[in-house]
């Protein structure tokens, strides 16, 4: 072989070692990747299996029965029922409240159904205190929603109200779209307008309440008491604070934001020492408030109610022909 066939012969020994050598870096790299992006999977399909795990997988079944009660909250309950008694206090502005909804409801939903518990919702304010637009959205949804229950649709309008949750800097809840929302129910047309009737009642109550009302009592209070004093006030204390003062809420008689007002009062006043009511969501089970983490997990809450004997409803149903009041 003269010396120009060997020079070429080495070089294609050397290009195809060159070759090779590319190949086998192309093969290694593609193991890396390929078990890299395999890790990856692997911690989606784990993080995606422990999510699935700790949420609701949805009901699709039929209702419980839902009792509006005398107080203006709503029983969910199979007839008969002999169960833990799992009480859920919410405010319909609550963003944490949107996320227990989204979180729990199903799951209470399936167990009032198949008897497992027995479901007391109860809507509260307690942004009623705030500045409008939060309060004014909050007690109009509320106030809503109350009137949703004189038509034995609260649950399904409970879920739109927090499927429909507003920026609470932004005006929300408005009497239009309450209306529209409560025609996506099962109630029929001449329930619709009567509820319309009331939405409309209730948001001047509403607007009296959050703009002329409490901001009145809110300076007195705050050129009587002090800045220090009146930020350690409950909505309770203030609004007898300002019975004391000249402040007739007498307006609020009667209506359903008055009722969701008092509601919230008795929230605040019903329970003390661990199980004091501080916010929202608030889940008492048997009357015993259970911590966040297991209110937020399904599986922890299913596992909470299982492990609770039976329980009592500690109101009283809403009396034949006293639902529908003239707000």
């Amino acid at each position: 072989m003269g010396s120009e066939a060997r020079k070429r012969a080495r070089a294609r020994i050397r290009e195809e070692r060159e070759r090779e050598k590319r190949a086998a870096q192309r093969k290694k790299t593609l193991l890396v990747v390929g078990s890299a992006a395999a890790a990856v999977l692997l911690i989606v399909v784990v993080g995606y299996a422990i999510m699935t795990a700790d949420r609701s997988t949805g009901y699709e079944g039929e209702l419980a029965q839902e009792t509006l009660q005398a107080d203006g909250s709503v029983v969910m309950e199979q007839d008969d029922a002999e169960a833990p008694v799992v009480e859920v206090y919410a405010d319909y502005q609550c963003p944490a409240c949107r996320q227990f909804e989204n979180t729990n409801g199903d799951l209470l939903k399936e167990m009032a159904a198949e008897g497992e518990a027995i479901v007391h919702l109860r809507p509260v304010s307690i942004f009623a205190v705030q500045p409008a637009p939060t309060s004014s959205n909050s007690l109009r949804a509320g106030a809503a929603a109350r009137a949703a229950a004189d038509h034995d649709v609260f649950v399904e309008y409970n879920d739109l109200l927090f499927a429909h949750q507003p920026n609470s800097a932004q005006e929300g809840y408005t009497t239009d779209e309450l209306k529209e929302w409560f025609r996506e129910t099962d109630a029929s047309e001449e329930q619709a307008s009567e509820f319309d009737e009331s939405v409309d009642a209730e948001a001047g109550v509403v607007t009296e309440f959050t703009e002329e009302f409490l901001p009145a009592l809110n300076q007195d209070a705050l050129d009587e008491i002090g800045e220090e004093n009146l930020g350690t006030m409950a909505l309770p204390d203030l609004l007898v604070w300002g019975e004391q003062n000249g402040h007739d809420s007498s307006f609020l008689d009667g209506t359903y934001t008055g009722e969701i007002i008092n509601a919230t009062e008795t929230a605040y006043t019903r329970y003390s020492g661990e199980n004091m009511f501080r916010g929202t969501p608030a889940v008492y089970i048997n009357g015993t408030q259970i911590d966040n983490d297991s209110a937020m997990s399904p599986r922890r809450l299913r596992d909470a109610i299982e492990a609770a004997g039976a329980g009592e409803v500690e109101s009283e149903p809403m009396e034949e022909g006293d639902a529908n009041k003239d707000p």
